[in-house]
């Protein structure tokens, strides 16, 4: 069946004994075939932005785990740190504890 777009129009439409690669054809297969280039460079185009799209949410995403792993770093750095600190300020409470409790005991 012959397109209702091509019976429309300076296309002539060949008769059906005719072959499709020939002479006849060839107005009524170029603007179909521009039609399919112009749609599949602009279906190109849309996945290239698409593609730019992914790539530039890749390397936010490569810059934001980056920052965050620094950031982990610190805080562990940070928490062994404090852990130290707990473990020195235990100790000294237990050495006070144990010299009180000589001290009591002496009196």
């Amino acid at each position: 069946m012959i397109p209702r777009t091509a019976l429309s129009g300076h296309v002539r439409v060949p008769a059906n004994n005719t072959a499709i690669d020939s002479v006849e054809m060839r107005d009524y297969i170029d603007p179909m075939a521009e039609n399919i280039n112009s749609t599949f460079e602009h279906e190109l185009k849309r996945l290239e932005k698409r593609v730019d799209a992914l790539v530039h949410v890749c390397d936010q995403l490569q810059d934001e785990n980056r920052s965050l792993k620094q950031r982990q770093d610190v805080l562990t750095s940070e928490r062994a740190n404090l852990l130290q600190k707990n473990e020195q300020v235990r100790a000294r409470v237990e050495a006070m504890i144990g010299r009180l409790k000589a001290m009591e005991q002496g009196s």
